[in-house]
């Protein structure tokens, strides 16, 4: 299917607000403590996939990945953070490794992560989180705005899909600085949402 000008717009804003209702029962941001047992990440994941043109998450416009923005770690006073994996990763997923880094400037806030040991082909999330890698993973996703949307530009959403060699790259900018209260950024496989599976704090 062709898709382009304000059909390639909606359908990002469909393919985003399919993403929060993925990420939601993935990183398990609901605060009660409770699981929502209807809404089923698989399923979310496949229905984004469906949605993506032959772009995948790259073609994104910019909302998850921006190829043509200036990666973080160009940027003046770019922080570097190293991924670890964390213990909810997906069995078969020890390899991957990778480094994010987190840049503020007077245009707002840039993010790129880059990545290695991963499943070729495979389609991969990160969100900001708004606690250290140590604190429940991460904890629940960065907001700008509390009371605001679990979807861009009130959260920082990456998207990417691995290459053939394993690796994988998103950059993605907001018009926001986010000061000091995005702590870490997380990476999960598309899907498998509910398994986290690197961190890095900034």
């Amino acid at each position: 299917m062709n898709i382009n000008g304000s059909d390639r717009w909606r359908t990002a804003v469909a393919v985003v607000g399919l993403a929060a209702v993925g990420v939601l029962a993935g990183c398990g941001d609901d605060s009660s403590g409770t699981t929502d047992t209807t809404t089923d990440p698989s399923a979310s994941a496949s229905a984004m996939s469906d949605n993506m043109d032959s772009d995948g998450m790259d073609g994104m416009d910019g909302m998850m990945n921006d190829p043509s923005a200036t990666p973080a770690d160009q940027l003046d006073g770019a922080v570097e953070a190293t991924f670890a994996l964390l213990d909810t990763r997906p069995p078969g997923t020890d390899d991957a490794a990778g480094s994010a880094w987190l840049a503020q400037t007077d245009d707002g806030t840039t993010v790129t992560v880059t990545m290695t040991g991963l499943e070729p082909g495979a389609q991969y999330m990160g969100h900001l989180h708004a606690q250290e890698c140590a604190a429940d993973n991460g904890g629940p996703h960065f907001k700008f705005d509390e009371s605001g949307p679990e979807t861009p530009p009130n959260e920082v959403h990456l998207g990417f899909t691995a290459a053939a060699d394993g690796t994988g790259t998103a950059t993605v900018t907001n018009e926001q600085q986010v000061g000091d209260a995005a702590k870490a950024v997380v990476i999960h496989p598309m899907e498998a949402m509910d398994n986290r599976l690197v961190c890095a704090d900034f």
